[in-house]
């Protein structure tokens, strides 16, 4: 499953921090957001431009590189290298017109995405955010 945030801002930059430091703390998800997809296809680009075929695996590379996802990271919150490994999403799907997902590695319960909207409500009330959460199943 994949719960999928659309946020209302100002301020849209500080609500997708709060929530990528939720993603730290949350082992039974992966996630995506603006900023981490921008930055795969920036790397995906950059790859085709210096004449290497365009693959799915140009994309996951950067994922895999422990450094980079440590530094995106330090900004918000410890990340252990085990996190590094499995915190940004490789399931290849688009974020489309939202701003953010949790990728679920198992289907969640009703108790695991209330617990996930509470965090998201506590973190995004002091900064005054916005949000909508759409759940859907994964097409696989």
């Amino acid at each position: 499953m994949i719960s999928y945030i659309e946020l209302y801002g100002p301020p849209v930059l500080k609500a997708i921090k709060a929530l990528e430091k939720i993603s730290i703390e949350m082992p039974e998800v992966c996630i995506m957001d603006t900023f981490i997809e921008k930055k795969l296809d920036d790397f995906a680009s950059k790859q085709t431009e210096n004449s290497k075929p365009h693959t799915i695996s140009d994309k996951t590379s950067i994922k895999e590189d422990i450094r980079w996802v440590m530094g995106y990271f330090e900004d918000i919150g410890a990340i252990t290298k085990d996190r590094c490994n499995n915190i940004i999403s490789d399931s290849g799907i688009s974020l489309g017109e939202y701003d953010f997902y949790f990728d679920w590695f198992i289907t969640p319960n009703s108790e695991q995405i209330r617990t996930l909207i509470e965090k998201i409500d506590k973190a995004l009330q002091p900064i005054g955010c916005r949000y909508r959460i759409i759940i859907k199943r994964k097409n696989r």
